[in-house]
C-alpha cells in the first residue's frame, strides 16, 4: 500500500457488552438523487498559490474552488473545496491533462496524502497534472468534527432507551460542532464537486486514479457524469449495492481472511508464537481476545489495554503485507510478556495524521466525515419508529452469524449496523447503479484485502458493465504500492489508453 497509508473505507467500532453500543454518524443530510445542478458557465481559470500546509513538495501549488452547498438546490449558497496541483514534470512530451486522485476515506484529506507521497506516481507525473482535494467535510474544506469524539461515553446506562439516546445526543453535538455544510456531505455531492474541478481545470474529461473509498466516488461520478468520463481507475473497489448488514458481514469476512493468510505466513517463521498449526493458531488469537476484554492489561498510568483494542492493532497492521512482521513480533510480546506496547502502536490511527499548518483541522475531522458520509450514502437505517427492544432483537438476531463470521471481527463489524441509528434516509442513488454508459475503465482487486473484499470488484464490474479487471492474488489493502504488475497496467492505461481483454491476474509479489 502506499507509504502514506491509503484511508479505510470504514472504521469498525469496538464491540462492547451492551448490544446497543455503537459509534455515531453525523448527521447526514437530506436524500440526495440524481438531480444535477446546472452546467457550470465559464469563468477564470483556478489561481494556484502557495498551499497552507507546512510540509508540501516545492512544485506542489494549492488553491479553492468555489461550489453549491446543495448542487441540487444552488441557491442555498456556496462551500470551498481545497485543491492542489503538481505541474506535469515532462512538458517536453504531449501532456495528458489532469489526473485527479482520490486517496480514500471517507474523510481523508487528499491534499495531505499527496504531499506525504508523490514518488510512487512519478511516471503518471510525467505525463499528468498530479491534481487532489480535500472533500467538502474533510481537511481544508470547511471540516465537520463532533467536538472530539463520537463515543457515549461509560456513564450511559446500559438499557437500551438511554443507550439509544445517547446516541440522538451525540449526533446533536456532531450538528452543533460542524456548520452549514454537514446536511450536503456524501459522495454523491462530492462527485459533483468534482465536475466543478474538472471545469475548473480546463480538462473535457475526467482522468482519475481512486483507492477505497475513491472508489465509490469514481463509480459515481461514472454514474453521473458518463460522457464526461476519461480513463478511470478503482483500485480497492467498494461495494455499490449491499445493505449496511451485509456490508459489515462481507467485511468481517475479508478481515478474517486477511488475518489467516497472516496466520500461514506466520506458521511458516521459526519464531511465531502461535507454532505451525495455522488452526489451533487462529484459536489462540480468539483466546488473546477474549482473555483481554475479561481481564485487560493495565498500565501503570491506569489505562486499560483489553481484546478489542488487540482487535484494532490487528486489524490496522493487515492493512500492509509490510507490517506482518512487526505484527508477528508485537503479538509475541503480548502473549509471553503481557506486553502490549508494540500492538498499541500498530493501533494507532490508520491515517497520516493532517498536516495543518497554520489552518487548524479537528483532530476528529477523518473519523467525523468518515461516519457522516457513510451515512448519507446508505438508504438502509434501523427504525427510528421501532422500540429499543425491538432494536435489540433484530441486533441479537444478527449476532449468531456475525460470530460464526469472525470471532475476532465480527462482533465490532456488528456493532456498525446501529452507527447511523436514527439518521434520516441517505440516497439511494448509488444502490441504482447500473450499467451507466461510461467508457471502459481498469478496476483491481486484491484477493487478501481486509477493507474491501475481492468479491466486491466482481461485484461493482457487473453493475458498471464496462470494467476490465485486474485480480491481484496479494495481501494487503489496494494493489497499486504493492504490486509492480498492477502498476504497470494501470500507468500504462492512464497514460496510453491500453486496456487488457478480460480479467488478468498479477501475482502476489509481482
Amino acid at each position: 500500500m502506499p507509504r502514506h497509508r491509503l484511508r479505510p473505507r470504514t472504521a469498525a467500532g469496538a464491540a462492547c457488552a451492551l448490544v446497543l453500543a455503537a459509534s455515531l454518524a453525523a448527521v447526514p443530510g437530506p436524500p440526495q438523487g440524481p438531480a444535477r445542478s446546472p452546467a457550470p458557465t465559464a469563468g477564470p481559470r483556478i489561481r494556484w498559490g502557495d498551499c497552507p500546509l507546512e510540509r508540501v513538495p516545492a512544485a506542489m501549488r494549492c488553491a479553492e474552488v468555489t461550489v453549491p452547498l446543495d448542487h441540487a438546490d444552488p441557491a442555498k449558497g456556496t462551500t470551498r473545496v481545497a485543491v492542489a496541483r503538481i505541474p506535469a514534470t515532462a512538458p517536453g512530451r504531449r501532456p495528458l491533462g489532469s489526473l485527479l486522485l482520490n486517496f480514500g476515506g471517507p474523510g481523508g484529506p487528499g491534499i495531505a496524502s499527496l504531499a506525504a507521497d508523490t514518488g510512487l506516481f512519478a511516471r503518471l507525473g510525467q505525463r499528468y497534472d498530479l491534481v487532489t482535494f480535500d472533500p467538502r467535510g474533510v481537511g481544508l474544506s470547511s471540516p465537520v468534527s463532533c467536538g472530539g469524539s463520537q463515543e457515549t461515553g461509560d456513564e450511559v446506562p446500559g438499557d437500551a432507551a438511554s443507550q439509544l439516546a445517547a446516541l440522538r445526543a451525540v449526533a446533536e453535538r456532531c450538528a452543533l460542532h460542524s456548520g452549514p455544510v454537514l446536511p450536503y456531505v456524501g459522495t454523491v455531492n462530492v462527485s459533483r464537486d468534482l465536475d466543478r474541478i474538472r471545469h475548473a481545470l480546463g480538462d473535457k474529461k475526467l482522468n482519475y486514479l481512486g483507492f477505497s473509498y475513491g472508489t465509490r466516488l469514481g463509480a459515481v461520478y461514472a454514474a453521473q457524469f458518463p460522457k464526461r468520463t476519461g480513463r478511470m481507475v478503482l483500485d480497492g473497489v467498494d461495494t455499490l449495492t449491499e445493505p449496511l448488514a451485509e456490508q459489515a458481514l462481507v467485511s468481517a469476512r475479508g478481515q478474517q481472511r486477511a488475518l489467516d493468510h497472516f496466520l500461514v505466513w506466520c506458521a511458516h517463521r521459526r519464531d511465531c508464537v502461535y507454532g505451525s498449526n495455522t488452526r489451533t493458531a487462529r484459536e489462540k488469537v480468539e483466546a488473546l481476545v477474549e482473555r483481554l476484554d475479561q481481564h485487560p492489561l493495565v498500565g501503570d498510568d491506569g489505562s486499560h489495554f483489553t481484546g478489542q483494542d488487540v482487535v484494532g492493532a490487528i486489524a490496522a497492521a493487515l492493512y500492509s503485507k509490510s507490517q506482518w512482521p512487526d505484527l508477528a513480533e508485537a503479538l509475541a510480546r503480548v502473549e509471553r510478556d503481557r506486553d502490549p506496547v508494540a500492538l498499541m502502536e500498530l493501533g494507532g490511527p490508520a491515517e497520516t495524521p493532517p498536516d495543518d499548518g497554520p489552518t487548524r483541522i479537528p483532530d476528529d475531522n477523518a473519523s467525523a466525515a468518515r461516519t457522516a458520509v457513510n451515512c448519507a450514502d446508505d438508504p438502509d437505517r434501523s427504525n427510528d419508529e421501532a422500540t429499543p427492544e425491538a432494536i435489540a432483537q433484530e441486533i441479537g438476531d444478527l449476532r449468531a452469524d456475525f460470530q460464526r463470521t469472525s470471532p475476532i471481527f465480527g462482533p465490532g463489524q456488528l456493532m456498525t449496523v446501529l452507527s447511523c441509528y436514527g439518521r434520516p434516509a441517505g440516497t439511494d442513488f448509488i444502490r441504482r447503479i447500473d450499467r451507466p454508459g461510461a467508457p471502459r475503465m481498469l478496476l483491481v482487486g486484491t484477493r487478501g484485502d481486509p477493507a474491501t473484499p475481492y468479491e466486491w470488484t466482481e461485484e461493482t464490474a457487473r453493475r458498471l458493465g464496462s470494467a476490465v479487471v485486474i485480480d491481484h492474488r496479494g495481501d494487503g489493502h489496494t494493489g497499486y504500492a504493492a504490486s509492480p504488475c498492477v502498476r504497470d497496467y494501470v500507468d500504462d492505461f492512464l497514460t496510453g489508453g491500453k486496456l487488457p481483454g478480460g480479467t488478468r491476474s498479477c501475482p502476489a509479489g509481482e
